[in-house]
């Protein structure tokens, strides 16, 4: 080998990679999730609370419409952001469930929520452009906005306002520069949700700003409990319409988290340059997954609630099991199927295995290695020190790891 030959081959890899790359990470849920699963394959008995997905099947009568589809030979490629008959479904759900009137040419539909979240962000950021985000946040949003290009301006909320910023902090983080304002009702990793008054009070600081553009995740609006009431900006501030993006999708309520749907609705201008963005990147979705999304928003609704009510119930479980834990506070969320409890009373400490908790990811790492319980550390979401667990797991399964929580946190000494 030659040493030309030697110094390509060592700088050839900084070579081919971007530098957008640098400016973001592997998902840390994903991350988690997926360590857990190999440290089962390898025999360890662990069990992994980081997958943001409902545990139980898609129901039956979305599965049949996919199968149809596949026998009537519904399998060409399709326009690049959905059939026509999906986004009228859309159309019909939005009008039924918020109130909003949008037609068939306001609509796109993606490669799940993600990807429509992604494409409004690419079609619309320039450098220098900033994006509001409330924290905790999903892990995601922060570096889709660097990956456009974007500076994301994170605002921290705290366990004392419920995990919700205020009014106050919206308008202070709000500049020239500003491009959106990302809301998430109920949130991903905190289950928080904003009351109407809440959510009011934050679309009267937008009004005042007509630059700022509105970016809402709904993907959790039907997974709320007790008296909390769903809302959405432009449905609560009707002068927004125009300059709100409206996003949804079938993952969660649905239980199709592997069938990639997600749907938005917003202004045609935008929509028109999200088709754009699509068309050159992935194209359509499945056309087998449409369809059975069609279904899914056509079709009956009726175990929406009781799949709530077992999810009320693994809420209350974990809740009372975490809260149980000297040093640890689990606020109850109202909605979505997340906690995310505070260790700042655990900070300090150290585990029975001599592991000293400086920080909420020295607490999850010795958490998976000593107790064999996965979860996903706070900082990962953008607010410390805290950890999030998914409770979308059966009954048997959350009371064993809250009990290996219980188990470990009373070793620290």
């Amino acid at each position: 080998m030659t040493v030309l030959h030697e110094l390509q081959t060592e700088v050839f890899p900084l070579q081919l990679l971007s530098d957008s790359l640098s400016r973001v990470k592997p998902s840390p849920s994903i991350a988690v999730t997926t360590l857990a699963g190999e440290l089962r394959a390898a025999g360890r008995d662990v069990i992994g609370l980081s997958a943001g997905e409902p545990d139980f099947d898609t129901p039956d009568n979305i599965k049949e419409a996919a199968i149809r589809a596949i026998q009537a030979g519904k399998t060409k490629y399709t326009a690049p952001d959905g059939i026509t008959e999906l986004k009228q479904a859309i159309c019909d759900k939005f009008a039924r469930d918020n109130g909003l009137d949008y037609t068939a040419a306001q609509v796109s539909v993606g490669t799940g929520g993600k990807q429509i979240l992604y494409n409004a962000l690419m079609a619309t950021l320039n450098p220098g452009d900033e994006v509001v985000i409330p924290a905790p946040y999903w892990v995601s949003y922060p570096d889709m906005v660097r990956l456009a290009g974007g500076t994301p301006v994170c605002v921290e909320s705290s366990l004392e306002t419920g995990f919700k910023i205020t009014a106050d902090q919206l308008e202070a983080a709000i500049t020239p520069n500003t491009k959106w304002f990302i809301f998430n009702s109920p949130s991903n990793p905190t289950g928080a949700g904003y009351h109407p008054e809440e959510l009011k009070a934050l679309t009267d600081v937008l009004l005042r700003h007509p630059h700022v553009w509105v970016m809402t995740d709904d993907m959790y609006e039907h997974l709320v409990f007790d008296d909390f009431t769903f809302c959405t900006p432009a449905q609560v501030e009707p002068k927004l319409y125009d300059r709100t993006l409206t996003c949804n999708g079938v993952s969660k309520v649905y239980a199709m988290t592997g069938w990639r749907i997600g749907y938005a609705a917003g202004p045609k201008i935008l929509i028109d340059a999200m088709r754009k963005i699509q068309s050159q990147s992935t194209s359509n979705p499945s056309t087998i997954s449409q369809w059975a999304a069609v279904e899914a928003l056509n079709g009956p609704q009726d175990y929406i609630a009781p799949n709530n009510a077992l999810f009320h119930r693994r809420r209350d479980l974990v809740v009372s099991m975490l809260n149980d834990i000297d040093g640890l506070a689990c606020p109850v969320p109202d909605g979505a199927f997340y906690v995310y409890p505070s260790i700042a009373g655990l900070i300090g400490r150290t585990s029975a295995a001599g592991v000293k908790i400086v920080d909420d990811e020295t607490f999850a790492t010795a958490l998976l290695e000593e107790a064999n319980v996965a979860v996903v550390h706070g900082a990962a979401y953008g607010l410390s020190p805290n950890f999030r667990i998914s409770y979308a797991a059966s009954d048997e399964t959350l009371t064993e790891a809250c009990r290996r929580i219980q188990t470990f946190c009373a070793a620290l000494r």
